[in-house]
């Protein structure tokens, strides 16, 4: 699933709609306020934190990759390793 050039609010909005979820629906979930979720999908808050972006994935059911790619954040599992990452990367795209 291509997050190249969307947002990650704009990420987040695209897939609640689809899943046909309101932001009530989504807000309860994760246990934060409506205001809140509503900021972070018009991109008027950063990213929020790696267990957030997490339980956003499982809720809208998209892969946590595409979420963390979205926020333009590495997944935790992989934070720790971004040299590597960075380099199989750039070797990749040679």
């Amino acid at each position: 699933m291509a997050t190249e050039g969307v947002s990650f609010g704009a990420f987040i909005r695209q897939r609640r709609n689809e899943r046909g979820l309101t932001l009530l629906d989504v807000a309860a979930a994760l246990e934060i306020s409506i205001p809140y979720l509503s900021r972070i999908e018009r991109d008027r808050e950063k990213a929020p934190r790696d267990e957030l972006i997490r339980d956003l994935a499982n809720i809208l059911q998209v892969p946590e990759d595409d979420a963390f790619a979205a926020a333009r954040r590495l997944p935790p599992d992989l934070q720790g390793r971004a040299a590597e990452v960075f380099a199989l990367y750039r070797r990749l795209s040679c």
